[in-house]
């Protein structure tokens, strides 16, 4: 399809200087548009999801066996963690749909990993949040005309075949967006968007992916003992719906907009057009948090940190919505300092804002009201209302985790999380036994899986800020500790 007369299409540099060049770059296209060479009928996707406990299961023996000759077995333990891990976020990255989706869940708990078995694959996790390999230019041009018309090339004055992210179950694409009017030079005005595209089929893929991933939670406690998938994978299948309707995306990034707007520490680009499966937002100038991870000042963490601890918490409040999917290829430290956040797919819908019973509870263990904490939890629905249960010992199992809000600054570290992850998750440990005796209600799920992903986020930055203070502006309830 050759472009409309004065629009541009871009590709980066060099993708099309060749046959060769081309063919390498750009997966092979069937007579559908479609790609080919991405697993995407189920019987391919499963198999190849199939084939991860079958590896792992040969592994496991290969352990055995190394034992009766003699090797130590924290030894062959970390050898099958690390292959394991090699394996399993290998195949993750090769598949979109709910595979990538759970990668990228997954990937912001990369922190609670020991160190020896996070270390090979950091890198890895750091690809599956900000890249997929892409649709090529066919397929794209494709779903444009399905969504926006035969006529979409008239409503851009450049738009880039090279997809500039790729993700889960979509990829954005640079382009110039066309304005009314036009400019002194006779130029047409317009502006950089974000054109998000979602993948043929991927609501499919979703659901066989999760399906399939259900069955693997023997490898992921390899890799984490203690690490309990099912509920992630759960949450994830009941999103599935929202995240594929771009429509119900743009709803709820408006929102967010008004909310934030003219703010001077946040950042919500603003909603230019929408379609069920394609969506044009304002581009987003920044450095990803992933960078900033990997290379970023002390400074720029610690601010990075501070900034995505206001958003977590006052969004419920400013926006009555709290942003779902903390990962770090969703946020961008811009030039003027503020954070910019996008890909609003994933949301809790928080009319009242925070539970204030959070709020409260947290206010009454730091003051080491253990009576007062377990009679919050029960009525909440922490513990059953008949459950006989030490709340001096709820509280030791408590201080821990409000460590950071302790004191009036804190730094937030992968061993302090491991840490955790460790006393939290070890059958010796005494806090152990008492976690078994709580439960998480169904209408706190949501909230504690984004808090934990904040958290692992926060300790990839190795962020330091006062977040006690921006709990006592945010958090309903959380009145100041003397």
């Amino acid at each position: 399809m050759a472009a409309a007369p004065g629009v541009r299409v871009l590709v980066e540099p060099g993708v099309r200087t060749s046959p060769a060049a081309q063919q390498q770059r750009t997966p092979p296209v069937g007579n559908n548009g479609e790609v080919t060479d991405i697993p995407r009928r189920a019987v391919s996707r499963t198999a190849k999801l199939a084939a991860l406990p079958l590896g792992f299961a040969g592994r496991t023996v290969l352990g055995m066996g190394k034992r009766v000759t003699g090797l130590a077995s924290d030894v062959i333990s970390a050898e099958i963690q690390q292959r394991t891990a090699e394996q399993l976020f290998s195949v993750l990255g090769q598949l979109k749909g709910g595979a990538m989706k759970f990668g990228q869940a997954l990937s912001v708990f990369e922190a609670a990993l020991p160190e020896e078995i996070a270390a090979p694959y950091r890198q890895a996790l750091t690809k599956l949040q900000e890249a997929a390999p892409p649709l090529p230019a066919a397929s794209v041009h494709k779903v444009l005309a399905e969504q926006l018309g035969p006529d979409w090339r008239d409503r851009f004055v450049e738009f880039n075949d090279t997809p500039a992210a790729a993700a889960s179950i979509g990829q954005v694409h640079r382009a110039r967006w066309r304005e009314p009017g036009y400019g002194p030079s006779g130029e047409p005005n317009s502006r950089d968007v974000a054109v998000k595209i979602q993948y043929p089929g991927a609501g499919d893929a979703l659901l066989a992916d999760l399906k399939q991933l259900s069955r693997l939670g023997g490898m992921f406690r390899a890799i984490q003992p203690g690490l309990d998938v099912k509920p992630l994978l759960v949450e994830l299948r009941e999103r599935i719906t929202e995240e594929l309707d771009y429509e119900l995306e743009a709803e709820s990034q408006r929102t967010f907009a008004a909310a934030y707007a003219d703010d001077p520490e946040i950042f919500i680009p603003e909603v230019v057009s929408t379609s069920p499966r394609v969506l044009v937002t304002e581009w987003v100038t920044g450095t990803p948090l992933a960078d900033i991870i990997r290379e970023g000042t002390e400074e720029q963490r610690d601010e990075a940190g501070r900034l995505m601890a206001t958003f977590h918490l006052s969004a419920p409040q400013r926006a009555g919505l709290l942003h779902a999917d903390p990962h770090p290829g969703n946020f961008r430290l811009l030039p003027d300092g503020r954070l910019g956040v996008i890909d609003f797919g994933a949301v809790a819908r928080m009319p009242e804002g925070t539970p204030e019973p959070i709020g409260l509870i947290a206010g009454r263990a730091l003051r080491g009201d253990a009576d007062g904490v377990v009679a919050g939890l029960r009525d909440e629905g922490f513990v059953g209302a008949t459950d006989e249960i030490d709340a001096e010992g709820v509280l030791d199992f408590l201080r821990p985790m409000l460590e950071p809000i302790a004191a009036d600054g804190f730094r937030f570290t992968r061993a302090w999380l491991r840490a955790e992850a460790g006393r939290l998750a070890s059958p010796r440990s005494p806090t152990y036994q008492l976690s078994r005796q709580l439960n998480l209600p169904p209408s706190y799920l949501l909230i504690h899986r984004v808090t934990l992903g904040s958290i692992g986020v926060l300790c990839q930055l190795e962020a330091k800020a006062p977040y006690r203070s921006i709990l006592e502006r945010w958090l309903p309830g959380f009145a100041p500790v003397a």
